[in-house]
């Protein structure tokens, strides 16, 4: 699974109130035990640097398809997945920057 959800920019801390809830997933409702966002990961960037829509926030969410779901759930109406063409976008963007990242580390360590 690899999915990017929009959310309104003034709803930033409440998202990330809810992504830094319950870390371990040890009070997520059955059937989604154990589950989190902390222990799936995710990436939180707004769309100014993206060069996306500057009022929102992407959070985008990688992982094993059943934790969709659950992401869905906790987010309720705060977020919305995005077209597939602004996730496929996104996603590209996320991963050349992590590239970057990955290619920066390797001229410093060598």
């Amino acid at each position: 699974m690899r999915v990017v959800f929009e959310i309104p920019l003034p709803k930033k801390a409440e998202l990330m109130a809810l992504l830094e809830a319950d870390p371990y997933g040890e009070q997520s409702p059955a059937p989604y035990q154990k589950m989190s966002f902390a222990r799936n990961g995710y990436k939180v960037k707004d769309g100014l640097t993206l060069d996306e829509d500057r009022e929102k926030l992407y959070l985008v969410l990688r992982g094993a398809d059943d934790f969709l779901p659950f992401a869905k759930m906790k987010l309720g109406d705060m977020a919305t997945l995005c077209k597939p063409e602004v996730n496929d976008r996104v996603m590209k963007k996320i991963e050349d920057e992590e590239s970057g990242a990955e290619q920066g580390m390797g001229a410093i360590f060598g």
